[in-house]
Formats: structure tokens, sequence, C-alpha cells
């Protein structure tokens, strides 16, 4: 890779350089110093449990991520049509959030309009090229199996990205402490909704939580309603 990385900056162009080793080597240890994106899983299939195998993997690798170098979970499966609208929509959720690059994976030519729905959801695709690069990172699972996840990241502006999740089997209400991702309790946030596109008519103080169907995710992001800095 190194000889790649050399050849390549000779030219003078800026390109961006994805290296592929499938993680075997850790490769989250040191290809920051070489390319710009490091597999670091085995290629993904079109299913429910290699998408969430990978989501789990990647997670491990968050802390080596940031602006030019990020860990790369493999293209998205979106649209190919071996998972659900729900699951496609939390795997697009999910990659969004943890800065992956965000490669269609399936056939451009031939998308439902729910595909198009998830790909070109604009609010979610800006959580993942928020330019201050921070991966978003599970922060804790409740219930059996801990299948009711909770992930986060923070955004620009004292901003934060929250994705709720459930990997259940059944639809469930899945409940944080705002203390938990990291923000104050006692402080009140707007919270805007990026699958509805809207805003919550109320602030949100202390806790938050929804309900979300069987292997959904609804994703948010919380700004504070006065300033404060989240404890990242």
């Amino acid at each position: 890779y190194p000889p790649m990385r050399d050849a390549l900056n000779s030219t003078g162009r800026q390109i961006f350089y994805s290296l592929c080793e499938w993680g075997q080597d850790d490769p989250a240890l040191w290809a920051g110093k070489v390319g710009n994106s490091w597999r670091t899983t085995d290629d993904i299939q079109d299913t429910w449990k290699s998408m969430t195998d990978i989501a789990d993997k990647n997670n491990k690798w968050a802390s080596y991520a940031g602006p030019g170098g990020w860990n790369d979970p493999d293209m998205l499966e979106v649209g190919n049509g071996g998972m659900t609208f729900a699951e496609y929509r939390a795997h697009f959720s999910i990659w969004a959030l943890m800065k992956a690059p965000l490669l269609i994976g399936c056939d451009v030519r031939n998308m439902t309009s729910e595909t198009i729905e998830i790909l070109s959801n604009k609010e979610v695709i800006q959580v993942n090229q928020d330019p201050l690069g921070v991966q978003g990172r599970r922060i804790l699972g409740q219930g059996k199996g801990g299948c009711r996840e909770v992930w986060a990241g923070p955004l620009s502006g004292n901003r934060l990205a929250v994705a709720l999740w459930n990997r259940c089997s059944e639809t469930v209400n899945i409940t944080m402490t705002l203390p938990a991702v990291g923000l104050d309790g006692s402080s009140a946030y707007s919270v805007r909704d990026l699958w509805k596109h809207e805003t919550l008519p109320a602030n949100v103080v202390g806790t938050f939580g929804a309900q979300v169907d069987v292997h959904d995710c609804k994703m948010y992001i919380f700004t504070p309603a006065v300033s404060f800095s989240a404890s990242w």
C-alpha cells in the first residue's frame, strides 16, 4: 500500500485512496498513514445478519476514524432486495452515523421509489458529511440481548446525532437519558427527526424515547436550545 500511496501523491492531484484487505490485519491501527479509508470487515451480504454483524465489527474501531481517514464497513446493500424497507433504512442510518463511505451497491437504473427515498435523504447524508468528522458509535443496548440500541455521535455546532435502532423481533420502546449520550440532563434541546423531516414540537429535557418498529431505526439531531458543549 505505501508504494501506491507514494505513486498517487506524486501525481499532484487529489485522489481518494481506498484500502481493502478485509480487516485481516486491523488496518484501523495503521492505515491512517497510508490511505483515506480502509475496509474493516469481510464483504457485506444483502442480509440482516450480515449487515448487523458488520456494523458491530466496524463499531469497534470508531476512535480511529476522522477527517482524512475513515473506517469502511463495505458498500450499501440498500435496494438489492434481501432486506425490508425498515432494515435498509436502519442500514443507511447506521452507515451514515459511522461516517462510512456511502457507496451505492444496487443497480441505479432500476431503483424503486423506496430505495430512492432512503439513498437521497439529504438530512441523513449531512450527518455522514459533517465537517467535525467523528464516527458515531453504539452507546448502549437494552432488553434481551441488548437489542434495543442507542447509537450517537457528535456533530459540528455542538449538535448530536442519535439513532434508536430496534434489533429485536418485535416493536419496542427505546429510551435514553440525555447524560447517557453526553448531553446535559438539565438543559433543553430541540430535536429534529431526520426521516420524518420535522422538528419535534416541544424541546426535550432529561430523557428521550420513541417507539421503533421491528428492525427499524429512528434518527435525530439534538441541538441545544441554549449554548452548551456536549461531553465528548
